[in-house]
């Protein structure tokens, strides 16, 4: 996914699915808590660095960077059907909203 400058991937949970992310290129700010009103971790992060939600957990990540905010993501199990991609969180809203 790519994320424009200030631009975030949008507020959201898993209830039942752990997630790895990876920052390909750009700075970003992390943002976790176990309710959605409670943010309390927050951590920066960039080229190369993981982020690690467990299932359950309310998150977020925001480009505070000066350029895309490149990163990709692993669930598990599985959230998407094999060979899914999302170039943009555009891409992604639209895809949610057809299933």
């Amino acid at each position: 996914m790519s994320i424009k400058q200030g631009e975030d991937i949008g507020l959201e949970i898993h209830p039942k699915t752990d997630q790895f992310l990876r920052v390909e290129e750009g700075r970003g700010l992390v943002q976790m808590g176990k309710t959605k009103n409670n943010l309390s971790f927050r951590k920066r992060v960039s080229d190369d660095d993981i982020i690690m939600v467990p299932s359950g957990t309310w998150h977020n990540v925001t480009n505070i960077g000066d350029r895309p905010l490149k990163v990709y993501s692993i669930y598990a199990p599985p959230e998407h059907p094999f060979g899914t991609m999302h170039r943009t969180k555009r891409e992604a809203i639209a895809a949610e909203r057809e299933n």
